[in-house]
C-alpha cells in the first residue's frame, strides 16, 4: 500500500497486518518508513515516490519477490495543499498545481495501473473468480472543495472520477476498483493546527461530533476488501459533513 507509514495509511497497514495479510508499505518519508520497520519487522517497508513510474516499478518488483504478488492494493499517498487560484501574488503558479496533482492524483493512478496489470494475470479465486481489488483515497473535497483548495479538489475529484471507468474496464479480469472519500480525520495533517481550530473542526461534524478515527477508515477498507459486491463506487466517510465555501 502507498502512503502507509503515517495517518490513514498507517492505520490501514496495521489493520491488514493484524488480519494476517502480508503487508508492503511504500512511502516517500524515509523516517516514517524506518518507524514502521521498527514496529513491524515482518512488514516490507520501502522509501518510494509512488508517482514516479520507474521508482514504483522497481519497488513493486521487490514487493512481489518478498511478499508475493498483490491481490489487494490501497492507495493512501497524498498531501494537503492550499493556494488560491488568484492571490495578491497573481495567478497560482503551474508548478504548484502540478505538484498537488503529482502527490495526490499521479501517485494513485501510477499504483492503480501497475498493480491492475499484474492482478489481471493472477489465478481467479472463489465463486466469482475475483483476482484482486484496488482501493484509492479521494476526499470530500472532491465534492465540497473550499476556497483555496482548487488544486487539491481537482486531484481528489479526478481520483473519484477514475473509479467507475477503471472498475468497468477491469471487470473482465475480476479486479474491483473503489475509492474512499474521507472527511476530517485525526491524522498528522491536522497536527500543526491550534487546539481551538481542531475543536472547531470537530464541532462542525454533524455526528459523531468529533474528528474521524483513522481506525474507522481502516475498518471500511477491510469491509471493501471482503464485500465483493462493492465495485466502482466512491464511498464518503464523513459523519454527514458538507464543507462550507471557506
Amino acid at each position: 500500500m502507498s502512503g502507509g507509514a503515517s495517518g490513514l495509511g498507517f492505520a490501514t497497514a496495521r489493520r491488514l497486518h493484524e488480519a494476517g495479510a502480508r503487508v508492503a508499505v511504500l512511502d516517500r518519508d524515509a523516517e516514517a518508513v524506518a518507524r514502521v520497520l521498527r514496529e513491524w519487522p515482518d512488514i516490507l517497508a520501502l522509501t518510494c515516490d509512488v508517482a514516479r513510474e520507474d521508482a514504483l516499478a522497481e519497488a513493486l518488483t521487490k514487493v512481489y519477490e518478498r511478499q508475493g504478488r498483490a491481490r489487494i492494493a490501497v492507495a493512501c499517498a497524498g498531501v494537503a495543499g492550499a493556494r488560491r487560484l488568484v492571490s495578491r501574488e497573481g495567478p497560482m503558479p503551474m508548478t504548484d498545481f502540478l505538484q498537488i496533482l503529482h502527490d495526490n492524483l499521479f501517485s494513485s493512478f501510477n499504483l492503480l495501473r501497475l498493480v491492475a496489470s499484474d492482478m489481471s494475470t493472477l489465478k481467479p479465486l472463489g465463486r466469482d473468480g475475483e483476482r484482486g481489488v484496488a482501493i484509492m483515497t479521494s476526499s470530500i473535497a472532491a465534492f465540497d472543495g473550499q476556497i483555496g483548495q482548487i488544486a487539491y479538489a481537482a486531484a481528489k475529484g479526478a481520483v473519484a472520477a477514475m473509479t467507475l471507468p477503471a472498475a468497468r474496464e477491469l471487470a473482465q479480469f475480476g479486479v474491483r476498483v473503489l475509492a474512499l472519500a474521507p472527511g476530517l480525520f485525526d491524522t498528522p495533517l491536522l497536527d500543526n493546527l491550534p487546539s481551538e481550530t481542531r475543536a472547531a473542526l470537530a464541532q462542525a461534524m454533524p455526528f459523531p461530533r468529533r474528528l474521524g478515527d483513522p481506525d474507522e477508515f481502516a475498518d471500511l477498507v477491510l469491509h471493501c476488501i471482503g464485500n465483493v459486491a462493492l465495485n466502482g463506487e466512491v464511498i464518503r466517510l464523513d459523519g454527514a459533513l458538507r464543507l462550507p465555501a471557506r
